[in-house]
Parts: C-alpha cells; structure tokens; sequence
C-alpha cells in the first residue's frame, strides 16, 4: 500500500464511527446521537467553552484528543457511562483497537496521534483532564436538554451523576462542573 492508501484506508475506517450508537439523545430527544457526532460536537465544545480551561491547557491539543477519543469504539463499541462494564476487559478491547485502527495509518502519522490517545485516557495533563471533563459535560446537558434522556433508560439518580461524571468534570473544568450541578439538582428536584 502506498502512504496515501494508508491515510484513505484510516480515514475510511473512521467512517464507520457513524455507525456507532450511543445511549445519550440528541437535545432534541428525536434519536440516539452516534459516536461521530458526539466527538465532533465535543471539539465544538472545546472550541466554544475554551474559556473554561486552565492555563495548562493546550485547546488545540484538546481538539486533537476528543476527536480521537471514540475511534475505538468503531471495535469495542460505546459503553454508556451508567452501564454496569467490566472496566479492565473494556480498556483492554479499546487497546487492541487502538493497535489495529492506529495502525492502518503510516508509522510517522500513527506516532503522532496514537499518544494523543493514550494520554485522554490517562487523563493526567491538564488538557487531557478538561478533554475528559468536556467528554463528561456534554452528556449532561444533552440530557437536560431533552428532559432526561438517557438517565430514564438507566434510572440515573442524582448521586450516580456526581459519582460517575462529577469527579471527572470538576477535576478538568470546575466551572463546567459548577453549572451542571446545579442544573441537575434542579432536573431532579422537579422531576421528583
């Protein structure tokens, strides 16, 4: 294969994140969102809510890992964050992806963007911890949006949200996080 084979046959492959669906819905609440929409919609945020990051924070980085983030779930599926998982076996499915999808790229590209990968997984930089924070938030306001969404389809508390998605967005945008809050303690207020 030639080096652009390569590059088509990635970008090809990353089409398929299309077919990919997610548990939360769109704010309008008429489908499901897919995995491409959600990531492309993530870097809008970044692009939007950059205003919330620290001074760490590389937003072009930002961009980078969000857009990336999902491709494995081309192989591994998406994991709704209320799921009951096997968290070890889904990190081990979504590596072998990453070896396989990152490597149909030429080496010098699939060395560049498969650390971008791994460091939004390990959320330890400050930009990865806001790319992981803004990956948090969105669901959340999807779902205020569309007047619970998916928190019905998994009877979500308000406990569960600041358990499994609080920690995560108040450690990369507290801000973000600030806002949500109260907006979800608001949803179940009334809601309950």
């Amino acid at each position: 294969m030639t080096r652009l084979d390569q590059q088509i046959a990635f970008l090809n492959e990353a089409d398929k994140l299309k077919s990919i669906t997610r548990a939360t819905t769109l704010a309008d609440g008429s489908r499901a969102e897919n995995s491409a929409e959600h990531s492309w919609h993530l870097t809008l945020y970044a692009l939007v809510l950059a205003d919330q990051a620290g001074p760490d924070v590389d937003i072009n980085r930002v961009i980078k890992m969000l857009i990336l983030h999902d491709l494995v779930e081309i192989d591994a599926g998406d994991n709704p964050i209320f799921d009951d998982v096997d968290a070890a076996a889904v990190a081990a499915q979504e590596a072998a992806a990453a070896d396989r999808i990152f490597g149909l790229l030429p080496d010098d590209i699939a060395t560049s963007l498969r650390p971008i990968w791994e460091e939004f997984e390990a959320a330890e930089t400050p930009t990865a911890q806001f790319a992981k924070a803004l990956d948090r938030f969105q669901p959340p306001m999807l779902n205020l949006a569309s007047g619970g969404g998916s928190w019905t389809d998994y009877n979500v508390t308000e406990e569960m949200i600041a358990a499994r998605v609080g920690t995560k967005i108040a450690r990369g945008a507290p801000g973000l996080w600030d806002y949500a809050r109260k907006r979800i303690a608001g949803f179940f207020a009334s809601a309950g």
